[in-house]
C-alpha cells in the first residue's frame, strides 16, 4: 500500500476563518465560545444559552462574509455546512498548491466531505413553511441544501476533480472517519489526491434543545460562556455545541516538492456495542479504536508522544476516554507514570463541532507534531473527579513545546462509534 501524507489544511471554527489565525488563536488560550441568548426569544428560553460561533466579518480579519468564498449563487445553493466545506477545500488546496490542470489528475483528485447533522436550519424552515402554506413554499432547493454528500458535490464541481466522490456521516466520529476512509482510497490506488474532512452548522434553537433535553449541553455558565467547555475538569458538566468546516489535503508521498506537514499512518475503528449515547465506564471502546490505529501504523504504544482526545468536556465521556488512554499509554517500557502522557483537549478552545470535530481537531494534531507544540485545554482548574484518577498531563490553559514524533486524534460519536488517527512526522 501506498504511504499518505498531509500537503494542506484548511478551517473554519468559532476561533475564526482559516488555519494559521485559527491555530495563533488556540496557542494564545482564545475561546470562540459566546452567549447566544441575544439571537432571539427562543436561544433565550433554552437552559444552555452558549455555542461556539463562526465569526462574522471580513476574511482579512479572520471573519466569515460567504460573498469572499463562494461564486454568484452559491449561497442560495448551498447550505452553509457546505458552504464552510468549501471555503475551507478552496483554503487547503491553495495551501498544498494543487491544482489538478490535465485530465489525468482531475480524475486522481476526489473529495469525501461529510457531517453529522447536515442543515439543520433547512429542515426547521421548510416545514414550518410547508405546514403554514403547503407545497408552493418548499423550495426545489430543498433536497440538495439537505442531503449530506452535496458539500463534496459542490466542491467537486467548483475544482473539477473528478475521483471518488464521498461522504460519512457518522455522528461526531464523521470528521476523522471521512479522513482515515480518504486515506484508504489513496493506499490502495483509489485516488492520488483527496480532499478529506467534516462541516457542521446547526447552531439552532430546535437542535440545542434536543442535546439539552438529553441532558449533554452546559447550562451552568451561561452569563460566563468562555468557561463553559471544560474537558477533564472536575466541574465539568456537559458540552457546548460548536459550528465549523476542518479540511485536509492527502495525497500518496510523490516527489512534486510539495509542503508536507505529516503523514498519516494509521486508522483505528471500533464500537462499544453498549448504549444510545453513554460510552462505557472503562473506555474499551475508545481503547480499541487506538489500539487498531497503531497496530495498522507499525507502531507500538510507547511511541505515542501526544494525543488530541475528543474529551467533549462531559461527565462520563471524559473519565471513560481518560480511563482508555491510561489503559493504553501504562505499564509499557519507559512509561510508568501518568503524568509523562501528554494529552489534551481543544474543546475548550471551540466547543465541540459535532460532525466537523474530527477533522478540525486532526488540523490540531498535525499542527502539534509539526511544530513541536502541545495545544492547552482551557478551563481546566482542578482534573477529576476523582482527581487520583485524571493524573496525566492535560496541558492545562497554556500551551507547551514539546518535540513530538508520533500523535494520536480520537473522536467518538452517539451510537457508540470511535475512531482514531495515527499521524508521525513524514520521515
Amino acid at each position: 500500500m501506498r504511504r499518505v501524507v498531509v500537503t494542506g489544511l484548511g478551517a473554519v471554527t468559532p476561533l475564526g476563518v482559516g488555519v494559521p489565525r485559527t491555530w495563533s488563536r488556540l496557542l494564545k488560550g482564545h475561546c470562540g465560545v459566546v452567549s447566544v441568548k441575544d439571537r432571539g426569544p427562543q436561544f433565550a428560553a433554552l437552559p444552555s444559552q452558549v455555542a461556539a460561533v463562526v465569526p462574522s466579518g471580513l476574511k482579512k480579519d479572520g471573519g466569515w462574509d460567504p460573498k469572499e468564498w463562494l461564486q454568484p449563487g452559491d449561497e442560495r445553493k448551498m447550505a452553509l455546512f457546505a458552504q464552510y466545506a468549501m471555503a475551507a477545500s478552496q483554503e487547503a488546496l491553495e495551501d498544498a498548491q494543487w491544482q489538478p490542470k490535465t485530465d489525468e489528475e482531475s480524475e486522481a483528485t476526489g473529495v469525501y466531505i461529510g457531517s453529522g447533522i447536515g442543515s439543520f436550519d433547512d429542515v426547521y424552515e421548510t416545514s414550518v413553511a410547508y405546514e403554514k402554506g403547503g407545497y408552493r413554499k418548499v423550495s426545489p432547493l430543498f433536497v440538495p441544501r439537505l442531503l449530506i454528500n452535496l458539500a463534496a458535490g459542490h466542491i467537486s464541481m467548483r475544482f473539477g476533480l473528478k475521483g471518488p466522490n464521498h461522504a460519512a456521516t457518522t455522528a461526531c466520529t464523521t470528521g476523522a472517519h471521512a479522513i482515515g476512509d480518504a486515506a484508504r482510497f489513496i493506499a490502495y490506488g483509489d485516488a492520488d489526491v483527496m480532499i478529506a474532512g467534516g462541516a457542521e452548522s446547526c447552531i439552532h434553537p430546535l437542535a440545542m434543545a434536543g442535546f439539552a433535553r438529553a441532558r449533554s449541553l452546559a447550562t451552568d455558565w451561561n452569563d460566563a460562556p468562555h468557561l463553559a467547555s471544560r474537558p477533564f475538569d472536575r466541574s465539568r458538566a456537559g458540552f457546548v455545541i460548536g459550528e465549523g468546516a476542518g479540511v485536509v489535503e492527502l495525497e500518496h508521498a510523490k516527489a512534486r516538492n510539495a509542503k508536507i506537514y505529516a503523514e498519516l499512518k494509521g486508522y483505528g475503528l471500533s464500537a462499544d456495542a453498549h448504549h444510545m449515547t453513554a460510552p462505557r465506564g472503562d473506555g474499551e471502546g475508545p481503547l480499541r479504536a487506538m489500539k487498531r490505529a497503531l497496530k495498522n501504523a507499525k507502531l507500538p504504544p510507547k511511541a505515542v508522544d501526544y494525543i488530541n482526545a475528543h474529551a467533549t468536556s462531559t461527565l462520563l465521556g471524559d473519565a471513560a476516554e481518560n480511563a482508555a488512554i491510561k489503559s493504553l499509554l501504562l505499564g509499557h517500557e519507559g512509561r510508568t507514570k501518568a503524568s509523562t502522557i501528554n494529552v489534551s483537549s481543544t474543546k475548550g478552545a471551540i466547543g465541540h463541532l459535532l460532525g466537523a470535530a474530527g477533522s478540525v481537531e486532526a488540523i490540531f494534531t498535525i499542527l502539534a507534531l509539526h511544530h513541536g507544540i502541545l495545544p492547552p485545554t482551557l478551563n481546566l482548574d482542578a482534573p477529576g473527579d476523582p482527581p487520583e484518577d485524571f493524573d496525566c498531563n492535560y496541558v492545562a490553559k497554556t500551551a507547551q513545546k514539546k518535540s513530538i514524533e508520533v500523535a494520536l486524534s480520537n473522536s467518538y460519536g452517539f451510537g457508540g462509534t470511535n475512531a482514531s488517527l495515527c499521524f508521525s512526522k513524514f520521515r
